[in-house]
Order: C-alpha cells, then structure tokens, then sequence
C-alpha cells in the first residue's frame, strides 16, 4: 500500500513540473536581441528644462521598472530610443525619422507641440504616437494621434463648470480672460471655451498669448482688469504662469485663477511662493501622496535614480505615459504576436495601432488615473478622460473634485474649426 501511494505521489509531482513546464513554453520568451523600440522625445534642453529633464527621467525610469519587474511587454524587454528635442520644432521631423528608421514601433512626446511637430510626419505613413500632454488639435480630427489622458481643452471645461457650480455668485455673466502659450497649449483651452462657455453661462472677454522666455506680463493684464474680468484661466507652463499671477497680485487684481494641467503642480507652488495662495488647477494623473501602487513604485524609482525630482509633476505624467505604451506593445504581442511586430516597418506600427492601442480595455496604470485605460474609438482618441479638480492652500495642492469624466467634444464637427 506504502509503494502504491508513493507511486502515485510520484507520478502527481510529474504531470504538476510538466504541466508548469508546458505553460512557461507556451508564453512568449525572447531570445537574445529581440526587443520593442519605444521612441520619446522631451524639451531636455532649450527654453524648459525644467520640465523636458524630469520628463525625460520619468520615461527611462519607468522603462527600467518595466524590464525589471514586469518582464517587459509580453516578455519582451522595451528598448528607449530617446532624443532631446530642445522644444525645437525644426527638429522634431528628423527625430520622428529617426525613431522610424531605427525600428520603433511607437513613439511618445513630451508636449502636445512637439507632437504637433511630430504628426506631420507621422501621421502620413501611420506611426503611432502618444503626448503625455495632449492639446485638442493633436486629437481632432482623430488620427494616429493618441492622448494617455484628457486634453487641454477638457482641462478648461472642467474649470468653468466648478466654477459656475462653486464660485460665481452673479448676477448676469461672469467675464473670463484667457492667458496661454503661443502654441497648441492656448488653443486647446480656447477651443474648449468657444465650444463650451456660451453654453454655460460664460462671457470671454480677452484671450491673450505670452512667451515662454516672459518675465512681465503687467501690460495684458492691466487691460484684463480694465475690462473688469472675473476670472482667469492660464494654460501654459509653470514659469510663465508664475509671472502671469504675480503680476495679477501685483495689479491688485480681486479675481479667481485657474490653470490647465501643464501649468499646475508642484512645479508652480515651488515658482509661484505666497502668490499662488487660492490658485485652482486641474490634475490629469495621480498626486505623490496618493495611496495607491503605482505612486509607490514610481516614488521607489523615483528616490533611487532621480530624487531630485521627487514630487514632480511632469516625472509622473511621463511615467504614467510610458505603462500605459507598455500595456499597448503587451497587447499587441499578444494579439499580433512578436514576428508581425521585429521588422519595425509600416506593418508592424498597424499591428501596434489596430491589435494593441484599439485593444486597450480595463488598464488601471497601477491607478495613476482616475478610470481605466481604454479605446473607446467613435471619435475618441483620449484613452483616459478623468481629470481632477485642486486648489492650492498653505502651499500645498489641495483636492476639490475626485475622478470626473470629461466628455468627448466633437470639435471638428463645429462651424468655427479649421
């Protein structure tokens, strides 16, 4: 009886080892030399740095958790191919070349500049593509253009609804002043208030555009508040938001500020000191203190590689960025399988768009955002739509309004796009 049990304990151990050993072999396993190229380019150098250096770390930082601790993408170890575009349009085309011709399979931008830079180019021959900071014009008309998260024109939508809900007292119309980066970062925030501010309620009364080298914005702003304004919205980048609310302050100015997702976080806070006191924002990903997995691992590699950047915003947007092309390239071995995806070509970037981004369904990104990672299609290339309401308070960006859906606006279907 002893021999007979044994034996059939022998003969469990062995279908268990060879069934464990069947699965392994079943699952994809890269031979030496087989990778996914990722192309990413940030503003390292140039007129922001001080964004494009964080980004820049962000992305690698997150491709080397990726190889280390989630075998890749689909077992697959990721490949960065990273290129420092200076914030210098004229050279974004021959980077995307670049990324093309050294067999990437997807490329990321920093900024939604650069990515308008960059889809002239690739949009023609179909190269996938993802900013980490995305304005309406890249979205609409949809292309091969993707946002891992909202766009800036639902950044200002999101604003004026809190604050008609929340803020405005009346009587009659509150006025609104635009401020914003001579690039597709005032534009997003200027499509989202023509579509949107008649309909809500909302007098827009003045849309001025600065500079990212500007130090004084005194003289737009006193015809602002010549113009007895209610409210200011700041789409733009930290420095120049900084100057545009001292200046305000300076100006005696009694009005409510708000500011898109590029130029919010912990970056203004540190520029902006006291004057940023009340300033509201909006917030696309997660904050540092959020408990959740994916803020303490990006916190972990974070402090090991780059504490200097602990905290900031752009370091967490670009990381977020960079788990969400991971799930996409996973998704796409899994449909497509590694063969159709190792020639880096035309083929390979429709497989990535058609079996890997048009395949997303239920990525939480660790919960660095506010729903789930998902192609909706029908018009939506935003793969993500939650965004977060905050106002700063004792120096500290303070929530208001969790995870809220911005809804798709069809832009291209108004009279007044171009």
């Amino acid at each position: 009886m002893k021999n007979r049990k044994l034996a059939f304990l022998v003969i469990i151990i062995a279908a268990i080892v060879l069934a464990s050993s069947l699965i392994t072999s079943c699952g994809p396993k890269a031979q030496p030399g087989q990778v996914l190229k990722v192309g990413v380019m940030t503003p390292s150098t140039g007129p922001v740095p001080e964004k494009g250096i964080p980004g820049q770390h962000g992305f690698a930082d997150a491709v080397e958790y990726i190889n280390a601790e989630l075998d890749g993408a689909g077992g697959y170890p990721i490949e960065l191919v990273w290129r420092d575009s200076a914030y210098d349009m004229q050279k974004v085309g021959t980077i995307v070349q670049e990324f093309m011709d050294s067999g990437c399979l997807i490329f990321a931008t920093h900024s939604s500049t650069e990515m308008k830079a960059a889809s002239g180019k690739s949009n023609e021959v179909g190269f996938p593509g993802l900013a980490a900071f995305i304005s309406t014009i890249n979205l609409h008309p949809p292309t091969h253009v993707y946002g891992p998260t909202p766009d800036y024109g639902d950044d200002w939508i999101a604003f004026a609804k809190y604050y008609m809900e929340n803020i405005w007292e009346g009587p009659g119309k509150p006025k609104m002043a635009l401020h914003g980066l001579a690039n597709p970062t005032v534009l997003g925030a200027r499509h989202g208030a023509q579509a949107k501010a008649e309909e809500l309620g909302i007098e827009i009364v003045d849309i001025a555009e600065h500079k990212l080298s500007t130090t004084d914005e005194t003289i737009s702003l006193q015809r602002m508040k010549d113009e007895g304004i209610n409210v200011l919205f700041i789409s733009s980048t930290p420095a120049p938001t900084a100057v545009i609310i001292q200046n305000a302050k300076d100006l005696g100015m009694d009005i409510t500020i708000g500011c898109a997702a590029a130029s919010f976080g912990q970056a203004l806070i540190e520029l902006g000191g006291d004057a940023v006191e009340d300033v509201y924002g909006v917030a696309h990903t997660a904050y540092w203190d959020d408990d959740v997995d994916g803020i303490a691992k990006a916190r972990e590699y974070c402090e090991e590689n780059n504490p200097q950047d602990l905290g900031n915003d752009d370091y967490l947007s670009c990381w977020t960025t960079m788990l969400i092309m991971r799930e996409i390239l996973a998704q796409a071995v899994t449909n497509a399988g590694y063969d159709s995806l190792s020639q880096g070509d035309a083929a390979a970037w429709k497989a990535v768009e058609e079996q890997g981004i048009q395949k997303l369904q239920g990525f939480t990104a660790e919960g660095l955002v506010g729903g789930t990672v998902r192609y909706i299609g029908n018009g939506d290339n935003r793969l993500d739509n939650n965004l977060r309401l905050y106002q700063i308070s004792n120096g500290k960006a303070v929530m208001l309004v969790d995870w809220r859906e911005a809804p798709l606006v069809r832009y291209e279907d108004l009279d007044w796009w171009e």
